[in-house]
């Protein structure tokens, strides 16, 4: 079967771990050279190791201003083009907003809404001289509905949701795709800090996906005609109820 993103060159965020390195392998499953961003370093290079010429390192620290500024001006250098922007990197908080601190929804906020802003930012003039491109951000359920456990998260998800929609009316004219992925929960480092009876009874009656399912509906989305954009997937287990 031909490989459906031969020559296209993605950068994925978060790429060490999780939904983004099962979307980086899929990536490179089409023929795609994948741009791997993690500030892990330690945990980044086996994975280069094990990937083999098509993905290429990036150490960025999308919680420091300069390093994040510093990205996309880093990888055109060593890719020479960005066909793909797939911001995935987050993290996450759960429990009631008095539980927290204000160091942390910092750094939830940062992370999961101004590095997205940014990078999309910083992307923008590249896709725009080249007349094509695809941006796509990770969001979540919690980005269409009012999850009471995680107040923080889910505020920073629908920031995301009304983020890209704006994105996508801007940004189609110029031949760029933008849209949105949405995971209801799926097996990750993440659900740490999900309640413990949540998580338990997700665990048992099946309500959990892998990240493997959410990069199937990335690489689906990606792959359409140029005259189909997939705004927004909700993937959800079926059993999950909310």
């Amino acid at each position: 079967m031909a490989e459906k993103l031969a020559g296209k060159v993605a950068v994925v965020t978060g790429a060490a771990s999780g939904i983004g390195l099962a979307t980086t392998k899929a990536l490179l499953g089409e023929g795609a050279k994948v741009v791997m961003v993690d500030w892990d370093e330690k945990a980044l290079k086996p994975l280069i190791e094990e990937l083999g010429s098509n993905a290429v390192p990036q150490i960025t620290n999308l919680l420091d201003p300069a390093s994040c500024d510093a990205m996309v001006p880093e990888i055109l250098s060593k890719a020479g083009q960005i066909d793909i922007l797939y911001c995935n990197a987050g993290t996450y908080i759960g429990g009631d907003l008095d539980e927290t601190d204000p160091a942390t929804i910092d750094r939830m906020l940062n992370l999961n809404v101004n590095a997205v802003m940014k990078n999309v930012h910083a992307v923008i003039p590249h896709m725009k001289t080249r007349k094509t491109g695809d941006i796509w951000v990770t969001c979540s359920v919690a980005g269409h509905s009012a999850i009471p456990w995680e107040p923080v998260y889910s505020g920073s998800k629908w920031a995301i949701t009304c983020f890209v929609q704006v994105m996508r009316r801007q940004l189609r004219e110029h031949g760029i795709r933008v849209g949105q992925v949405s995971p209801g929960p799926v097996v990750s480092a993440l659900l740490a800090d999900w309640p413990e009876e949540n998580l338990r009874k997700a665990k048992e009656n099946g309500s959990l996906i892998e990240p493997t399912e959410v990069a199937d509906a990335v690489v689906f989305a990606l792959t359409r005609g140029r005259n189909v954009t997939i705004r927004d997937m909700v993937v959800l287990p079926t059993n999950f109820d909310i």
